[in-house]
């Protein structure tokens, strides 16, 4: 049997602003109807138990949403207090899965990646457990079609036995003549981020090479706690650990790293310009997406998410227009947008977070407007979930029902309100809005206070155990 470990702790900052940190590009569907995590889920072989994913705590019930949406099982949910890089987090997955099987083989795959050819993709992962189980260490290379410049690269001995070739060493994405010389080598690969071995081989060869990673994560894995499908480990012990990739803290380094090819189609979708090359396009080269109206325009990607978009005379220019944020971008140099998104986590923008829905585990909210003094937000409470007992100190309340039937507690009073009825929340009061019903709750709140942040809400109970 085959243990997959999905990592899906990336923030996806290049494809900002359809990707957010608080909603990332792994839970998005932007090839198939499916999320690119679903869609990773979905192709693991036939012979894989159900996986471990390892994610931070702002997105544990994206992840366990996503797997119930596809029917799939896991063999644990693993909450990173802080994101250390891969190396960390596959050492934690892998004394967590040696507690359900006897020293299994791990396939460690990234949660927002683009792979086509399944057939060729198993037929990759049968060799790689074989050589695995003959402690070897095994990352699936890519054969370079191209002198790419976006991803990383795995340098090989260039030897010519049949399966595998030993691993040289790892490099950043290169410029554009380097890549051209390593086409030209023929011993390099581009860097999938896949990898397979057994859990024991990974975890002597990481004490060997990076013992304070492993005794890190040793001491964070001995005293987790288990909420039903989310591992949480201990934060004190696991901040301490060192960040690195499992690339230079172990691949390189080892004498039993190999590379096995995969001759498929693999993307990391790590740029608009990347993903424009995987999705359909019309007779001028343009991908198209929502309510979008093109004219005398070619080879671009126009994105609406809600509102009619207009385009003229253009060519070659990236378009995302989201309900709170546009972006406009030569496609050339479309890697760069994370420089955006630098600029704006230095503004303290609320853009960077989140969209203007925000899911939440109960539903979501959708902030309609806002000014000095008041938010108005649509607030979606589905069949049998709440929100937390709470109470705020900066602001006042206005709720009225739109759909549905909804169940409120305010102070000392338990009542129900229906359709076009409404109530008032005064600040500082402790309250709680519930679903009983078997149709999705539908509110207008109106927020009125000097402040009026997220972070003013104090929690008293909570069935999502959030802070």
């Amino acid at each position: 049997m085959i243990v997959p470990v999905i990592l899906s702790g990336g923030s996806g900052s290049r494809l900002w602003p359809l990707s957010r940190k608080k909603y990332p590009k792994q839970f998005l569907s932007l090839i198939s109807e499916n999320t690119l995590l679903q869609d990773t889920v979905l192709r693991m072989p036939n012979d894989a138990t159900n996986p471990i994913i390892v994610c931070n705590e702002d997105h544990r019930f994206i992840v366990a949403e996503q797997l119930r949406q596809i029917n799939c099982q896991n063999n644990g949910i693993i909450l990173e207090p802080l994101g250390k890089n891969t190396a960390p987090a596959i050492a934690i997955a892998a004394m967590t899965v040696q507690e359900i099987e006897i020293d299994p083989i791990l396939l460690v795959a990234s949660a927002d990646h683009l792979i086509e050819g399944k057939q060729s993709f198993h037929e990759s992962i049968d060799v790689a457990k074989r050589i695995a189980n003959q402690d070897k260490m095994v990352a699936i290379g890519v054969e370079p079609l191209n002198p790419e410049t976006g991803y990383g690269y795995i340098e090989t001995d260039g030897s010519e036995k049949t399966d595998y070739s030993k691993i040289i060493s790892f490099k950043e994405k290169p410029n554009i003549k380097s890549a051209k010389k390593y086409l030209e080598s023929g011993n390099y690969y581009w860097n999938s981020g896949i990898f397979v071995f057994k859990a024991s081989v990974y975890l002597k060869e990481l004490e060997k090479f990076e013992p304070e990673i492993f005794t890190a994560c040793k001491k964070a894995s001995l005293s987790i706690k288990k909420d039903s499908d989310f591992i949480r480990l201990n934060s004190k012990e696991f901040v301490r650990c060192p960040a690195k990739s499992i690339d230079y803290a172990v691949m390189e380094k080892t004498n039993s790293g190999v590379v096995v090819p995969f001759r498929g189609i693999w993307n990391d979708i790590g740029s608009w310009e990347s993903l424009w090359s995987n999705k359909p396009k019309d007779s001028n080269n343009n991908v198209k997406e929502g309510d979008v109206v093109l004219n005398s325009v070619k080879n671009s990607f126009i994105h609406s998410s809600n509102r009619l978009v207009s385009v003229h005379d253009i060519s070659d220019l990236i378009i995302i227009d989201t309900d709170d944020a546009l972006l406009v971008s030569s496609k050339e140099n479309s890697q760069n947008i994370k420089n955006i998104v630098l600029g704006l986590e230095d503004q303290s923008r609320v853009e960077i977070d989140n969209h203007r829905k925000v899911l939440r585990p109960w539903g979501y909210y959708d902030s309609i407007d806002f000014d000095l003094g008041f938010q108005v937000k649509r607030i979606c409470v589905n069949p049998g979930s709440k929100i937390s007992l709470q109470k705020h100190k900066f602001r006042s309340e206005h709720w009225v029902v739109v759909k549905g039937t909804a169940l409120i507690t305010c102070g000392n009073k338990v009542f129900e309100l229906k359709d076009n009825e409404s109530t008032f929340i005064p600040k500082g009061e402790i309250h709680r809005l519930e679903n009983k019903g078997t149709i999705p709750l539908e509110i207008i709140e109106v927020q009125t206070g000097d402040y009026l942040g997220e972070d003013d809400i104090i929690r008293l109970e909570d069935d999502y155990q959030r802070k």
